[in-house]
């Protein structure tokens, strides 16, 4: 895929040469509590990770997590993308930044070029997750145009998280 560019974003692809970055982000205490302990620790799991994660998904769907870094630098701030998840009944948009980059508007714009990049991947039904008690999130979602459908457990050991789904375009 071709790096997507937004007025101050730039969404890649990953490689294994972002491991730095991945560990970085998943290890944060927010990423931990709002999304989920990925087992990523050192390098050689983050390498695991993005192996077994990002780059199968583009192999296997032609999409997945992408990369968000700065436009005008490249400096890692986050990830964001489209992931399709056995246990889940569509598409999902997922998203995690740097808690330096919370605030600034970049989760949304990233979360908006991604779901304007789904339909070149042909998917109308897009769903989302998110924790209970992570209001922002929520409220992205709902700028979004995703809409609260309801409760589900999910993960392992499952938890109870709520569902959105895009009703209407």
């Amino acid at each position: 895929m071709e790096p997507i560019f937004t007025e101050r974003l730039m969404l890649r692809e990953f490689t294994l040469a972002d491991a730095d970055d991945i560990l970085a982000l998943l290890t944060t205490p927010d990423f931990i509590r709002n999304i989920g302990d990925r087992g990523v620790k050192d390098l050689e799991s983050a390498h695991s990770y993005l192996k077994d994660g990002p780059l199968q998904s583009y192999r296997e769907h032609g999409f997945g997590l992408w990369r968000i870094g700065l436009a005008g630098d490249d400096r890692f701030i986050g990830t964001c993308g489209l992931i399709r998840r056995d246990t889940l009944p569509a598409v999902d948009i997922g998203y995690a930044l740097l808690p330096e980059f919370y605030g600034q508007g970049f989760a949304i714009e990233a979360a908006r070029a991604c779901m304007a990049m789904r339909r070149d991947f042909g998917l109308a039904q897009v769903i989302a997750i998110v924790a209970k008690d992570n209001l922002p999130s929520q409220r992205l979602l709902e700028k979004l145009g995703l809409q609260f459908s309801g409760h589900i457990p999910f993960g392992e050991p499952a938890v109870d998280v709520r569902l959105y789904k895009l009703l209407s375009d």
